[in-house]
C-alpha cells in the first residue's frame, strides 16, 4: 500500500503524518509542489515482460504523460530481487542529490521509496504499483528500491541527459529509515 510519512528534518524518529490514501498523499505532495497520482495499472504482464511489452500495454499512459508535461522522450526501467548487480544500482541514489529536470515515473509493477527534502521536512513516499509521482526539478531526493528490488516504471524525460544526479554532499540521507522489502 502507498504510504507518505511526513519527518521535521531533525527528528526521523517521529513523524508528524503518516498517509496511506491516495487523495490525502496527493494533498500533502502538491502543497509542496510535487504531484501524486493514482493511475490504473491493471494490464496482465508476465513477470519477465521487457520494455517493449509494458510500453505497449501503457502506451495510453505513456502519451498522456508526454501530453500533460510537454516531455520529449520515455523509458521503461525495471529490477528484480535476482538481478546479479542489486546492491550496486540501490546504492547509486541512496544519497541527496538533485535533478536539473523533473523525475516523473509511472509504477506499473513493485515498489520504491522516494525521499524528497523539502525546507526543513522530509517527505518518504513509498510508491506502488498504480502510482505516478513527479518531482520538481532541483528538489533534494534520493530514492531506495530496497535491498530485494522488485519494480517496473516508465520514466518520462524532456532530455536524459538532464536526469543525471547532482548529489548536494548531505548527510541527511543515512538517518531516515530505508525500504525493506
Amino acid at each position: 500500500m502507498s504510504q507518505l510519512t511526513v519527518y521535521p528534518e531533525s527528528n526521523p524518529a517521529e513523524p508528524e503524518l503518516v498517509a496511506r490514501e491516495g487523495g490525502q498523499i496527493a494533498d500533502a505532495l502538491a502543497a509542496v509542489g510535487v504531484v501524486f497520482r493514482r493511475w490504473p495499472a491493471e494490464q496482465t504482464l508476465a513477470p519477465d515482460a521487457g520494455a517493449e511489452e509494458i510500453a505497449a500495454a501503457y502506451r495510453t499512459e505513456i502519451d498522456r504523460l508526454l501530453e500533460e508535461g510537454g516531455y520529449q522522450t520515455w523509458d521503461v526501467i525495471g529490477l528484480h530481487p535476482s538481478h546479479p548487480d542489486k546492491a550496486a544500482l540501490r546504492q547509486k541514489f541512496l544519497e541527496e542529490h538533485t535533478h536539473s529536470e523533473d523525475e516523473v515515473r509511472f509504477f506499473v509493477d513493485g515498489q520504491g521509496l522516494f525521499t524528497l527534502h523539502i525546507r526543513d521536512r522530509v517527505y518518504e513516499v513509498l510508491c506502488e504499483q498504480g502510482d505516478l509521482i513527479s518531482v520538481p526539478a532541483g528538489t533534494p531526493h534520493w530514492f531506495d528500491m530496497g535491498p530485494n528490488p522488485h519494480f517496473k516504471v516508465i520514466r518520462v524525460f524532456d532530455n536524459q541527459e538532464g536526469w543525471v544526479a547532482k548529489f548536494t554532499g548531505s548527510s541527511i540521507a543515512q538517518a531516515f529509515p530505508r525500504l525493506d522489502n
